[in-house]
């Protein structure tokens, strides 16, 4: 729904969301042997849409070559040292706030897409219309799930998606755009696969998106695997695996894919090994025969699970020292201007550009890396260059 904005026909990028989840779960699974679900991000998604197709006037072409070239970059940082250098030389701090940033931008696409806010006329959001049928059947969804996922029942999103698409198919909520496809349309997929326009691969705003992009496949994808991973000497292959995973999504004709947050699920059920990724590979692969059932759910259904998702996400917080403004600061910085800007390269841009600078100021530049400066001044140059285009 998030890739529709973009111009990517819904009919068809299912097929692609599906089909590089699969690879991208057994690649996980016998490469890593980690319990590490890959697909296409919630959040790298919103980057891909909002801020390179709508905000910078790409197109959904264009935004695909950008997917790959950037996942390129981000294979060779994989598969070197530089993987090592960046997980050490990047304070926790920042990558928390990389996390927790994506996540309040996923609440806030959650609560538009249900409809719960709204432009303001006096203010720049303001609260939806209570009365909508839509609405209503969005604040039922999430108050159900709410309630199936701290009971802990299993499957609770499932159950949540599935309870609230049946109440609106009962009171006739249905979106006017819903996919209408099924496997038999697998042969029209081929129209997105390979799709990529490099015709202005050497244009600033291309250049300038490619990393943005690439910084937020490797932060993103090392903060939530450093997070959620039970054994942390499988980090390695199971950032290489997101790597190999995220190029190929490109190709695919998907935004790329990241270690989901929602993999924590299933180590907390147990989930120690790739078994874990392999199986839910192949749960994928079973739903292709099943994407007809997506016409019957409602935006409202999956809204709050989207809204739930950025939540979690947020718990990073909880790893940033807010007693140290200097720590804090900067990661708060993130944070906040990933959702108001609409842009996840803006927020890690001001971030990255004041963390070093409070850091000289506190007079404790034995705490920055060789990385934090780098990092600082590319993302500083970013900054400008976008200023001035």
């Amino acid at each position: 729904m998030i890739l529709k904005d973009a111009g990517i026909p819904t009919d068809l990028s299912v097929f692609a969301t599906i089909i590089s989840s699969l690879i991208g779960c057994l690649i996980m699974g016998f490469w890593a042997n980690a319990p590490v679900i890959l697909t296409p991000g919630m959040g790298v998604n919103a980057f891909f849409t909002y801020t390179v197709v709508v905000a910078m006037g790409l197109s959904w072409q264009e935004a695909l070559a950008i997917s790959i070239v950037s996942s390129v970059i981000y294979v060779l940082i994989a598969f070197t040292k530089l993987s090592e250098i960046l997980a050490k030389g990047i304070p926790d701090t920042l990558k928390a706030g990389i996390t927790a940033g994506i996540g309040l931008f996923l609440v806030e696409i959650g609560l538009e897409k249900a409809q719960l806010i709204q432009q303001g006329k006096s203010s720049i959001l303001a609260l939806g219309d209570l009365t909508k049928p839509a609405t209503l059947l969005a604040l039922f969804g999430l108050l159900l799930t709410l309630f199936l996922f701290v009971r802990g029942i299993t499957g609770g999103f499932f159950i949540g998606i599935l309870v609230t698409s049946v109440v609106g198919i009962l009171f006739g909520i249905k979106d006017q755009a819903s996919p209408s496809v099924g496997i038999g349309d697998i042969t029209k997929y081929s129209a997105i696969v390979a799709k990529g326009d490099f015709s202005n691969a050497v244009t600033i705003p291309f250049i300038l998106a490619v990393f943005s992009m690439t910084m937020i496949l490797v932060f993103e994808s090392m903060g939530l695997l450093e997070g959620i991973m039970p054994n942390p000497k499988k980090f390695k292959k199971a950032f290489e695996a997101s790597s190999v995973t995220s190029f190929l999504s490109g190709i695919l004709g998907t935004s790329p894919t990241v270690a989901a947050a929602e993999s924590a699920s299933a180590i907390e059920s147990g989930g120690r090994t790739g078994l874990t990724s392999i199986v839910a590979g192949l749960m994928f692969a079973a739903s292709l025969f099943f994407i007809p059932l997506l016409a019957f759910v409602p935006q409202a259904a999956i809204a709050p699970v989207i809204i739930i998702t950025g939540a979690l996400m947020m718990n990073q917080l909880s790893r940033i020292n807010m007693f140290d403004f200097s720590d804090w600061f900067p990661a708060f910085l993130i944070v906040v201007l990933i959702p108001f800007t609409s842009s996840i390269s803006t927020g890690l841009a001001f971030g990255f550009v004041v963390y070093p600078i409070l850091k000289i100021a506190a007079g404790r530049q034995s705490e920055l890396t060789v990385a934090t400066y780098v990092l600082g001044v590319l993302f500083l140059c970013d900054l400008v260059l976008s200023a001035l285009l």
